[in-house]
């Protein structure tokens, strides 16, 4: 087959590692594959991470410039025209579409030029962001639209299964397919991890329990509520935050406001971030909405305990006081209580880390997941 996967941002994150998945095993299965992908997020920006992982795995990338993830009505209009000239000029046979602007565009567009299979994968419906109820309305409406228009819609979660916006008769093209990640991927020893963890946060105290967060900084991505629960931690512990976004300044700031100077560093981005997971002693994913978010499988791989929000299919993967904690979305308090818990046990936090690990090896596998999506194809 001719495949064309579609995604709006190539820096790297969970639905950009699923693209490189799918397309890297697409290709040594024989297809043709092409990866149509925008910057990093702004009009005018350089491609992230992901155009050079597809590059270094010799997957053929197209720009597609006038796609950023922020609405503008004349831009797009011109990523409209963008991504139908390109699906045109590819004549695939499937077009997989993956966040919710590449979807509602790629869907329109793919319909137009007659693609007879297309494909979208929810990372998570969008409509469940903090937003005003008339936003929230619009966003249904324009994803509904987007499940009309496809073949064929991949939920990567019950949460986003059930969430799906449809009616009785769209129903049937819901997938529930959850992400999966290869365990057999090699780890670097606890030692080299925590050292590498140390190299990008030098002014924290290396002997404490090591806290590790990975994520955009954005605010979906609740950091600003991590920092305020942190500042009530009592333990000793060193945090780093490992990611790069919008809202560095303002968790700069937050972090001197909160006196976490020595106990609290943003490292930026790191290409290999979930394999550092291997020198943390708890890991934290404070978010406000995900799908099923791959670092969370990642922590699990690493043996790593886990306190998380219980948002979208988080509790799909985390039993919450059997393979890790789950606190409500945006409470400090309760996020503050169960990471202090965890860094006064460590057999706590060897538990966790082993029945976590256990979970994803049963649940989520990637030959799995691979299998079930090309099916859709």
């Amino acid at each position: 087959m001719k495949i064309l996967y579609v995604i709006t941002k190539s820096n790297w994150g969970g639905a950009q590692s699923y693209v490189y998945m799918l397309a890297k095993a697409a290709t040594e299965q024989g297809h043709e594959v092409a990866v149509a992908l925008g910057g990093t997020g702004t009009p005018g920006a350089e491609t992230g991470l992901l155009a050079r992982r597809l590059h270094d795995a010799h997957i053929r990338t197209i720009l597609l410039p006038s796609i950023v993830r922020d609405i503008a009505v004349t831009r797009e209009l011109d990523a409209f025209r963008e991504l139908l000239r390109t699906i045109r000029a590819e004549a695939p046979d499937v077009v997989h579409l993956n966040s919710s602007k590449a979807g509602g565009i790629g869907a329109l567009a793919g319909r137009i030029a007659n693609v007879p299979t297309i494909i979208f994968t929810a990372h998570g419906w969008a409509h469940r962001e903090a937003r005003s109820p008339l936003a929230r309305s619009l966003i249904w409406l324009a994803s509904w639209l987007t499940v009309m228009l496809a073949d064929r819609v991949i939920a990567v979660s019950r949460r986003d299964y059930v969430d799906a916006p449809t009616f009785p008769f769209s129903r049937h093209k819901i997938r529930l397919i959850h992400n999966g990640i290869d365990l057999k991927e090699p780890l670097p020893a606890r030692s080299a991890a925590r050292e590498a963890l140390t190299e990008r946060s030098p002014d924290l105290d290396p002997s404490t329990p090591r806290i590790v967060a990975i994520g955009d900084l954005v605010p979906n991505k609740a950091h600003a509520m991590l920092v305020d629960a942190l500042a009530q931690v009592k333990e000793p512990f060193s945090c780093t935050i490992i990611g790069e976004g919008e809202l560095r300044g303002e968790l700069e700031t937050l972090i001197r406001a909160r006196r976490l100077e020595k106990r609290v560093a943003l490292a930026g981005f790191i290409p290999e971030a979930a394999k550092l997971l291997a020198g943390a002693d708890v890991f934290v994913l404070p978010s406000r909405k995900e799908g099923l978010p791959f670092v969370l499988l990642e922590a699990g791989r690493a043996r790593c305990a886990s306190v998380a929000s219980d948002t979208g299919g988080i509790r799909e993967i985390i039993e919450h006081g059997t393979s890790g904690y789950l606190v409500p979305p945006d409470d400090a308090a309760q996020l503050r209580a169960r990471i202090s818990e965890l860094l006064k046990d460590p057999r706590q936090r060897a538990r966790f880390g082993d029945a976590l690990h256990e979970r994803v090896a049963h649940a989520f596998s990637q030959d799995e997941m691979l299998t079930r999506t090309f099916a859709c194809y």
